[in-house]
C-alpha cells in the first residue's frame, strides 16, 4: 500500500447476500494478499458452515449482538468486544440467531476477492458442487 485510504462508516465495496451484508474495509489487493478486513452485518438466522483454512488465519471481532463460534471440541458465545482468533487447520462454523455485526480479519487470505467472485456467479453456478469446491479451494476454504 503506497497511499493512505479512509473508508467511512457504511462505506466500502459491499455485497448483500441472503445471510449477511459485507463491507470490504481493507482489500487484500492493497496488502499484497496478506491482510483483508470485512465488516459483516449478520442477518437473523446467519449460519456459516463448518470449514477450515490451510493457510489463512481468521479473526472475528464482535461489534453487535451475539455470535456462536462452534469448533470440534467446544463452542463459545462471542459478545460485543470479544475477539476469537482461528488459526489454520482449525475446523469452525458460526451462527447468529438474532443478527449482529462483526469485523472479520483475514491474515494470508483473500476473502474479499472470494466475495467478489461469488457476487458474479449465477444460481446454476452455486448449484454446481464441483465448481463451488474448486472456487472455495482457490481461496483457501475447505469443507471436507
Amino acid at each position: 500500500m503506497k497511499e493512505k485510504e479512509i473508508i467511512r462508516n457504511g462505506e466500502g465495496k459491499n455485497y448483500n447476500y441472503s445471510q449477511d451484508h459485507c463491507f470490504i474495509k481493507l482489500s487484500s489487493n492493497k496488502t499484497n494478499g496478506e491482510l483483508s478486513f470485512v465488516e459483516d452485518s449478520l442477518k437473523p438466522g446467519f449460519l456459516l458452515g463448518r470449514h477450515h483454512h490451510k493457510i489463512m488465519t481468521e479473526v472475528f471481532y464482535i461489534l453487535e449482538g451475539e455470535v456462536e463460534l462452534i469448533f470440534d471440541d467446544e463452542s463459545t458465545i462471542a459478545k460485543p468486544g470479544d475477539t476469537i482468533t482461528v488459526p489454520p487447520n482449525i475446523w469452525h462454523s458460526a451462527s447468529c440467531k438474532e443478527g449482529g455485526k462483526m469485523l472479520t480479519i483475514f491474515k494470508n487470505g483473500q476473502f474479499d476477492l472470494y466475495l467478489e467472485r461469488l457476487s458474479k456467479m449465477s444460481e446454476s453456478d452455486f448449484e454446481d458442487a464441483e465448481l463451488m469446491k474448486s472456487i472455495s479451494a482457490e481461496f483457501d476454504i475447505y469443507e471436507e
